[in-house]
């Protein structure tokens, strides 16, 4: 999706991202795991120029790269400054619902020396 203006980056786009993410949850409980990488994001995709060339504007407003992949399928999306802790708190309720695959680990009985 980042052939789109950022501007008309709305909660769609992030609602869909966590539906996307809802479903790789899901296929992962059968078999892998879901790689999860959250940064900042200047909005340029291109490279830094050459030397010469004018240097590329600084942004007004940074943005986050949310990024997400299970084996081959890969999903991205990008969350306004305002909206991040909005976009937080709808991943937190996912994750609530999607970690049923941790189980508390069973210490095993380490053999005790028997006193004389």
């Amino acid at each position: 999706n980042c052939s789109l203006t950022y501007e008309r980056l709305t909660d769609e786009f992030s609602l869909q991202f966590l539906a996307e993410l809802t479903k790789l949850f899901d296929k992962s409980r059968l078999s892998g795991a879901v790689s999860l990488t959250i940064k900042r994001f200047n909005g340029h995709n291109k490279p830094v120029p050459r030397k010469g060339r004018p240097p590329l504007p600084t942004p007004t407003e940074y943005l986050c790269l949310v990024r997400a992949s299970l084996r081959n399928k890969k999903i991205t999306t990008i969350i306004h400054s305002k909206d991040v802790n909005k976009f937080q708190q709808a991943y937190w309720n996912l994750l609530k619902t999607n970690i049923s695959g941790l189980k508390k680990l069973k210490k095993a009985k380490s053999a005790k020396p028997k006193v004389h």
